[in-house]
């Protein structure tokens, strides 16, 4: 009967200090990490239901905790991707050039080239503004037109070549007309001449610069003429001063 009873006793003081020991770890110790896996899968969920802000976060978190996982090179390009569908063009451009960087023979290169033109075009919101991100745009489309000419991207990236030869036509078009306005006849004449010679391929845009290429042109020798004129009549007047 006495051994018995230890034994019930030293069965309940294990199952207590079992027990116990289970309810210190689920407070004290921290939860268990999510594999690779876990962390890819929640974010492309998240890429499902265009909760964009929640897959960066969680793409950065695969490629910082696990960065040589088999998930992190996806990881790296989906996060460019989710930038660029959350409209986050600037962040886009980058993250897909840094791809292009580290993995320069990825199968998805043409792609990569054409979103990186893709996110520096549509970061040109307004004609007055500078078009560097334009021309960048265009010289990665021409690349990739060159480079991979079977790619499915190619025939779209001659279309976007135009679009930003276009716009950026526009942009001296708006420049030379700011001259204009202000009546500096020459400054406007030579950049409507610039547009006729360096966008021949936007016909709408260097006929337009062509007609008031001529009239700022005018207009500048007609200023020109008053200056002469001017600067004759003020030696003449000089000279009967000092007689």
């Amino acid at each position: 009967m006495h051994n018995k009873l230890l034994c019930c006793l030293t069965l309940g003081v294990s199952i207590f200090l079992g027990s116990a020991c289970g309810i210190i770890d689920m407070v004290y110790l921290p939860p268990a990490e999510d594999t690779a896996q876990e962390i890819f899968e929640a974010a492309n969920d998240a890429m499902s239901e265009k909760n964009y802000v929640r897959a960066v976060e969680l793409y950065n978190k695969l490629r910082d905790s696990y960065p040589f996982s088999p998930y992190a090179l996806e990881a790296e390009l989906s996060l460019a991707d989710a930038y660029f569908l959350d409209e986050d063009y600037i962040l886009a451009a980058e993250t897909y050039k840094d791809f292009e960087s580290l993995h320069p023979r990825h199968e998805a290169i043409p792609y990569v080239l054409y979103q990186t033109g893709m996110s520096l075009m549509k970061q040109f919101h307004s004609v007055d503004k500078a078009t560097t991100e334009l021309q960048e745009a265009y010289d990665l489309f021409n690349r990739l037109h060159q480079s991979y000419p079977d790619s499915q991207y190619a025939s779209s990236s001659g279309e976007h070549m135009a679009t930003c030869r276009k716009l950026m036509a526009e942009h001296e078009l708006y420049v030379a007309d700011v001259f204009w306005h202000m009546k500096k006849y020459g400054p406007a004449w030579r950049r409507y001449d610039y547009v006729v010679e360096t966008f021949k391929e936007v016909p709408e845009v260097a006929e337009h610069a062509k007609e008031k290429g001529l009239a700022a042109y005018h207009y500048y020798r007609e200023e020109q003429s008053v200056e002469t004129r001017q600067k004759r009549q003020g030696s003449w007047k000089q000279w009967f001063n000092w007689l």
